[in-house]
């Protein structure tokens, strides 16, 4: 059973699929950093080599997304200033792969605009509406430097996007439009609201 998971796993990373247990771990290998952390609004770079020092960044990404059981992190929240994000929206299910963009790049929106519930590792326990689109289009290369295209709606649609603000140094709170409801939710969970910095 362990050497044909092995074959598995060897012919899914030569596929360009990352295997990574789901399973939280007690010590991951990064902490996330919390909102007034000066690491969340430092603009990221991109990632000029796509080679096996990204590939085990992004494996040690996921490892630390499910030790929080989150479904996105982007490469800021662990003080990484590059242009990588992971994502996976069925952390429950051990056979579905993760995506790993690098470098991505919104190259149109469509759908509606909509209003959901965010909440992210960065700022634990709090939860608000922020308005999006709900369809975009991404460019962005794999984990093995290959250039993809993604038409996203939905919840993935809205993580890219959330995921992608962070490379920029910008923060769901920022989006959000209700003052009072973001006061109280941050203050609620121990964060400053002076530490948000206002697009909405």
């Amino acid at each position: 059973m362990a050497s044909s998971f092995a074959r598995l796993a060897r012919s899914a990373e030569r596929s360009g699929r990352l295997q990574v247990s789901k399973e939280p771990v007690d010590n991951p290998p990064y902490d996330i950093h919390k909102l007034g952390d000066v690491v969340l609004r430092t603009p990221a770079r991109r990632i000029g080599k796509v080679d096996e020092a990204v590939r085990d960044l992004a494996r040690d990404m996921l490892v630390s997304m499910y030790a929080a059981r989150g479904i996105g992190l982007a490469a800021p929240q662990i003080g990484v200033h590059q242009q990588l994000l992971v994502i996976d929206l069925e952390i429950e299910d051990p056979a579905s792969p993760p995506l790993v963009l690098v470098n991505p790049e919104i190259t149109a929106v469509g759908g509606s605009i909509c209003t959901y519930e965010e909440g992210c590792l960065s700022i634990p326990g709090v939860y608000l509406d922020v308005v999006r689109p709900s369809v975009v289009d991404i460019a962005y290369r794999d984990e093995m430097g290959r250039p993809k295209r993604l038409k996203a709606d939905g919840l993935m649609a809205r993580c890219i996007q959330h995921e992608m603000d962070h490379l920029n140094g910008v923060l769901f709170v920022d989006r959000v439009s209700d003052a009072d409801k973001l006061n109280s939710g941050l203050k609620e969970q121990g964060f400053d609201p002076a530490d948000v910095r206002s697009i909405a």
